[in-house]
């Protein structure tokens, strides 16, 4: 997935007068034909990698916040001291490197080998966590990292290892990154850290007081801890002809396989919703070649999300590709071959796919009689109501500092963080979720990046002009700020995720 760039800025092994570097502004070299990044704080240099070990962005772009900085693409989060990954998307490390100071001249001389040695407060006798997905196969790696040497047991239905959904409607679909790409770790990572990777397995039941998850064909799964990454599942219409075998959704490496395969068939695709799955899986097909109508029931597309403005935006954007839009309408059935509308029209279609949105997972939560309040309930440590059974991405709601209320999201990210800030939490750290929703979205050669939550607001304020696809909107509630979405304004983005960071922690 990565490429190594090509050398560029000052050679590091030379060294780069102290003065060349201005406090918290980070510089791209390089060392021994590798980017490095060079970055002071007060009278200390610090070296690491430039390049985000995600997807590859310069981290020259992104912003230094205290000891860290932050990926200007998907806000993946590194310290400079160390290199570690501090905050996913990103979950490998970064080299780090040995800094030398003589005189006012700062050089790097070669890299550095910081062990960071933890140790949990708490050892469950055992953990084991339901759900292969972003926030599962995120807590399992946090788990080995934060110093849990018990059996961990990560376990999913998916029969593939964990893998990055995210890319499933983008690149992957639309054909512009290969299925190498796809998997997150090799199942070798898993066995090299003793994580007891089961794929293809289903829990059925949780025995809370025995501490067991039982699993179809009735093994037993002893727990000290539990975590359930259960996710969401995409939802079908309740129309004659959902089921026809040419319908199809977008939710795990099978479906966009599926897809695939039919799209090298298939001529006109009609996709039924305008949200964020929805517009990105037209815009991969439409990169195949087919031709594209998109059906929904709102007047823009993402308009309750991102408000009128982006949203004609958005439809602009699609509509320049040759997406065809049939808005304020609804399908009332599908055929063989179209799909009828609510208004009259029939649209001609061998492919169709469902892009109507998700329901938490919940069922196996409820059986155990956890606390169920439109996804399972959990506290700001995400605790669900028995407090050694966690919850984290899709399927939780937690209290979210910065609103002040319950909120659920389907965000790749937010799902890895909280997985991250479970596991830290089974090991006894009582550390508070309070990382601030991101997402980011991809249209064509646009990408929208989104911070916060905001379900309503009374007022958006734009900076910028969305036509030209260059702008910041804000959107407020009285006098609070709720989130931000950027168009070709990473920088603004992260200003904006620390800034809220800041306001939740100071409450």
């Amino acid at each position: 997935m990565l490429e190594t760039p090509s050398p560029k800025g000052p050679d590091l092994a030379q060294g780069i007068a102290i003065d060349e570097l201005k406090d918290g502004v980070a510089v791209e070299g390089h060392f021994l034909g590798e980017p490095v990044l060079a970055v002071r704080r007060g009278d200390e240099v610090f070296a690491i990698a430039a390049r985000c070990s995600h997807y590859g962005a310069p981290l020259e772009d992104g912003l230094v916040a205290g000891e860290s900085v932050r990926c200007p693409w998907h806000h993946a989060c590194f310290s400079l001291r160390t290199g570690e990954a501090l905050r996913p998307p990103a979950l490998s490390a970064l080299d780090g490197y040995a800094v030398e100071r003589v005189g006012n001249r700062v050089r790097v001389t070669g890299k550095n080998d910081i062990k960071t040695v933890r140790t949990p407060a708490s050892q469950p006798p055992s953990i084991v966590i339901i759900g292969t997905g972003a926030a599962g196969s995120a807590a399992a790696e946090t788990l080995r990292r934060e110093g849990y040497t018990g059996p961990l047991t990560l376990l999913g239905a998916d029969p593939e290892v964990p893998y990055d959904r995210p890319n499933l409607s983008k690149d992957y679909l639309a054909g512009t990154a290969p299925e190498e790409w796809i998997p997150i770790r090799s199942r070798d990572f898993y066995q090299e850290k003793g994580i007891v990777l089961r794929t293809g397995t289903k829990a059925v039941s949780i025995d809370v007081k025995a501490r067991n998850v039982v699993l179809e064909g009735g093994e037993a799964i002893f727990f000290g801890a539990l975590l359930l990454a259960t996710g969401a599942a995409p939802r079908r219409l309740d129309i004659p002809g959902a089921d026809l075998p040419h319908v199809l959704t977008l939710r795990s490496l099978a479906d966009s396989r599926a897809l695939i395969e039919r799209a090298k068939t298939a001529s006109r695709a009609v996709v039924i919703g305008a949200g964020f799955i929805g517009l990105e899986v037209a815009a991969a097909l439409r990169a195949r070649g087919l031709e594209i109508h998109i059906v929904a029931p709102d007047a823009r597309p993402l308009e309750r999300i991102l408000g009128p403005e982006l949203g004609s935006m958005v439809q602009g954007i699609h509509e320049s590709h040759g997406v065809v839009f049939h808005l304020a309408t609804k399908p009332v059935a599908i055929r063989e071959g179209h799909v009828a509308l609510a208004s009259g029209e029939s649209l001609p279609a061998d492919l169709v796919v469902m892009g109507a949105g998700v329901s938490p997972e919940t069922e196996l939560a409820a059986r155990a009689g956890l606390v169920i309040d439109r996804g399972v309930k959990v506290n700001a440590y995400l605790q669900t109501s028995d407090a050694g059974i966690f919850a984290a991405g899709d399927m939780a709601r937690w209290p979210d500092p910065h609103t002040g209320s319950l909120i659920r999201v389907e965000h790749w990210v937010v799902a890895q963080r909280q997985g991250q800030t479970a596991a830290r939490n089974m090991l006894g750290a009582r550390e508070p979720f309070d990382a601030v929703p991101f997402f980011w979205s991809a249209h064509f050669d646009v990408t929208i990046s989104y911070v916060g939550h905001a379900e309503t607001w009374d007022r958006i304020v734009i900076d910028g002009d969305s036509k030209a696809h260059d702008c910041r909107v804000e959107y407020w509630r009285g006098k609070k700020r709720l989130a931000v979405a950027t168009v070709n304004r990473d920088r603004a983005s992260l200003q904006a995720e620390v800034e809220m960071e800041t306001a939740n922690r100071s409450r």
